[in-house]
């Protein structure tokens, strides 16, 4: 029974996926860093409490360069949890660890294809949750859609691989992420992040724009870019290109 008692438990180990912004610095890096606190200037706390991962996939740099950049990012409140696409002589026990495995893009691009960005359908302004048509059942190989019928409270974070529909407001400091489409039926206050893994041809609506920011794969708008005379009214936001597009739903 001693023997029983005295034997150590064994440790558990668990895998666990965590959602994390890819930054994909551009040489040289003064110039990079510039727009990135231009961003950050723009939409306050951006990056706080965020785990960030560093791609430094093809870009020719030595090791200095690179604890440099990581240095500089730390001193803006920048925390990177990994460095993906760096070669192993350059790492070590002062730089964050090797990064590897993420998410392919085609994991959704193929489903996407099937519906072109000029033929998404707007959602109608609708007065209860009660009107809003059922979602149709995920099929095999499509990202199961996230319904959210509470309201997105300051300081949470919602995320999914496939659509997400809020049927409340989403509260400034909010934030809502999906790998595809973002249909807000009340307020978006806080920020809207459609197509992160990779779907250009996600589209964001919502019912009152007053956003901090909004962005579809990668490419984004804060507050401050947004048009006034979108402000305040039903809106939708979709890329024609590489141009991040807008226009009302009224």
């Amino acid at each position: 029974m001693t023997a029983v008692l005295t034997q150590p438990r064994p440790i558990r180990l668990k895998g666990r996926s965590y959602l994390a912004l890819t930054l994909t610095p551009e040489l040289p890096f003064e110039d990079w860093l510039v727009r990135l606190d231009d961003l950050a200037g723009r939409s306050a706390g951006f990056f706080l409490r965020r785990p960030v991962v560093l791609d430094v996939e093809g870009l020719e740099i030595d090791r200095a360069q690179l604890r440099d950049l990581v240095g500089k990012l730390g001193t803006r409140n920048v925390r990177i949890m990994g460095i993906e696409g760096a070669r192993p002589s350059m790492l070590g026990a002062d730089l964050p660890p090797a990064m590897s495995g993420g998410k392919a893009t085609g994991d959704i691009e193929e489903p996407a294809a099937a519906a072109p960005v000029n033929e998404t359908p707007a959602p109608a302004p609708v007065e209860s949750a009660a009107e809003i048509p059922a979602a149709p059942l995920p099929t095999a190989g499509v990202p199961a859609s996230l319904v959210v019928t509470q309201p997105v409270r300051s300081g949470q974070s919602i995320f999914t691989e496939g659509d997400i529909t809020i049927l409340g407001s989403v509260a400034s400091g909010a934030e809502v992420i999906a790998g595809g489409s973002i249909h807000i039926y009340g307020t978006l206050r806080g920020r809207a992040m459609a197509g992160t893994l990779g779907n250009a041809a996600a589209r964001i609506f919502c019912r009152k724009l007053e956003a901090e920011m909004v962005a579809i794969d990668g490419f984004y708008k804060t507050a401050e870019e947004l048009e006034p005379g979108l402000r305040g009214k039903p809106a939708q936001f979709w890329l024609d290109g590489e141009t991040f597009t807008a226009g009302s739903m009224a």
